[in-house]
């Protein structure tokens, strides 16, 4: 009859081992592209340690570590706050007031007013920042960058844009120096890498940022607490800048206003690297880890390998952009399935 229904025959039917295998083989190809970031990171070392003697030494290695470590930090906090759903382009002012204040605090009152001095400036910085885009709802770009000329200003009334030196003590001894050949900046990465994943998978402030992100409007009707979430992730945003200009005054035993403008383009470009999505709700932290060793391994093999400064921003660029095509790929393959 026509009006029977179509039968397929059994030799078309995908068997339970099929299917299975087909399934296991889509994981598998997932998992690829979701760690594809570490195998461009492999990649560039190896291509390097073969072409470059000076690269493959024991005491360069450990300088990629130190060397990258702070602006990790710095990414660390723009991956939280990315994942809520927002950015911050005055990283690099809070940065660089943080190294000011903790600089002018050192040589009058000693680091123990020092560090809780320039900690304070991240936290005011990112409380601020928090309220205006959580609460006020203003655009992350117009507040960040607003604040960002704001902080930049203060600074430079208050310094005339002069270097403040500084008695940073052991500061110099955590962002130059190392135990077991490992330098202190790193394991300082380490430990703010490890709070950062504690915070955003294990705990439901954590879930919180991933919900808020993806979707503020649907994370507010099912009762997430979003202003609070979105506050907390910038002022952990604001925080992580702050190390960052402590490492950076341990560095140079110096607090200098113009330091860190590069922070917040490199931060946004070290998170997209490594897939956090610019629209929130999505991003990985080992994705963040890798693609801050990947933009450090590429500086530091060009140095070794004397290509041009006025040539190396292009190549940078260039890996951004493959990294983000394929990342977007990756994207559109998952959601295949």
């Amino acid at each position: 009859m026509s009006g029977a229904p179509a039968t397929v025959p059994l030799t078309e039917r995908p068997s339970p081992a099929g299917e299975g295998r087909r399934r296991l083989g889509a994981a598998a190809r997932g998992r690829l592209w979701a760690y594809g970031i570490w195998a461009v990171l492999a990649l560039l070392v190896l291509v390097l340690v073969a072409v470059s003697p000076s690269f493959r030494t024991s005491t360069n290695l450990t300088n990629i570590l130190e060397q990258n470590s702070m602006l990790g930090i710095v990414a660390l906090g723009m991956l939280v706050m990315m994942v809520s759903g927002g950015f911050d382009l005055s990283v690099g002012a809070v940065g660089a007031t943080s190294a000011v204040v903790g600089a002018y605090l050192s040589a009058h009152g000693g680091l123990w007013a020092a560090i809780p001095g320039a900690l304070a400036v991240g936290l005011l910085v990112g409380l601020a920042n928090g309220l205006l885009i959580a609460r006020a709802r203003i655009n992350a770009f117009v507040t960040t960058f607003a604040m960002a000329s704001v902080v930049t200003g203060i600074m430079f009334v208050a310094t005339s844009a002069s270097p403040i030196n500084a008695n940073a003590g052991w500061l110099v001894t955590l962002a130059l120096d190392r135990i077991g050949g490992i330098p202190y900046a790193f394991i300082a990465y380490v430990l703010v890498a490890l709070l950062t994943g504690f915070a955003l998978s294990r705990t439901k402030w954590g879930h919180y940022v991933y919900a808020v992100g993806g979707n503020r409007e649907a994370s507010f009707l099912s009762g997430v607490p979003v202003v609070p979430t979105q506050l907390a992730a910038f002022i952990y945003g604001g925080l992580c800048a702050a190390i960052g200009g402590l490492i950076l005054l341990g560095q140079s035993d110096i607090g200098q206003p113009s330091s860190a403008t590069d922070w917040p383009l490199t931060a946004i470009a070290i998170c997209v690297i490594g897939g956090v999505s610019l629209m929130g709700g999505e991003g990985r932290l080992h994705g963040t880890i890798a693609a801050t060793f990947v933009l450090g391994v590429i500086s530091n093999g060009l140095n070794l390998l004397n290509v041009s400064p006025y040539i190396q921003p292009t190549v940078t660029g260039a890996v951004i952009l493959i990294a983000v095509a394929l990342d977007r790929v990756s994207r559109r393959r998952q959601a295949a399935g």
